[in-house]
């Protein structure tokens, strides 16, 4: 899975418990959307130098933005990785291509929607394709409620709030229905 472009940080592994803590997003409303999003944490745990930590449970969200569409679900999954932050995109933009996503409307249906939503504590923001934290991230229940799960303690590097604070300050009114089970790692 790994290619080119994608490599890890020098001098850095995962199996010895170093590496960078990421939380990202992920999303489907085609065909299987559990599915979809199982097969996606598949994906990234099968890679060399990304290691799945642990996953919120899976919610069946009302779409934002474009809502002629079917529900979602999501979760937010904890990784350590030894990638920088666009090897990272990268490496979830491949996950992405090689199961079928085709962007052609904006907030439409997809078969997988990855995104970083945390870097460490990192931030980014003058990059055109990867900002760090997801710009969208304290606007949206459907990211907000698993992260909580997952993260409720982690601190917003650039607002200085924890997930629980921007979650109790999201005037977002979009359903959030709590769906399935974890996945578990060892």
């Amino acid at each position: 899975m790994n290619g080119p472009g994608v490599r890890p940080i020098e001098g850095e592994s995962i199996m010895g418990g170093r590496g960078i803590i990421a939380h990202l997003g992920l999303g489907s409303n085609v065909e299987s959307p559990h599915g979809n999003c199982l097969e996606a944490i598949g994906r990234l745990s099968r890679h060399e130098s990304i290691r799945p930590v642990q996953c919120s449970p899976f919610y069946r969200t009302e779409p934002v933005g474009y809502r002629e569409q079917d529900w979602f679900v999501n979760a937010v999954v904890e990784v350590r990785t030894t990638l920088s932050p666009h090897d990272l995109l990268d490496a979830l933009q491949a996950v992405e291509t090689d199961m079928g996503r085709v962007r052609t409307v904006k907030d439409g249906p997809r078969v997988i929607d990855l995104d970083i939503l945390f870097y460490n504590q990192d931030v980014m923001g003058d990059e055109k394709w990867l900002v760090i934290p997801h710009p969208e991230l304290h606007r949206r229940r459907f990211v907000l409620v698993p992260l909580n799960d997952i993260a409720s303690w982690v601190i917003h590097p650039a607002f200085g709030v924890s997930v629980r604070g921007l979650l109790e300050r999201c005037t977002d009114t979009a359903a959030v229905q709590w769906f399935g089970e974890p996945v578990h790692f060892e």
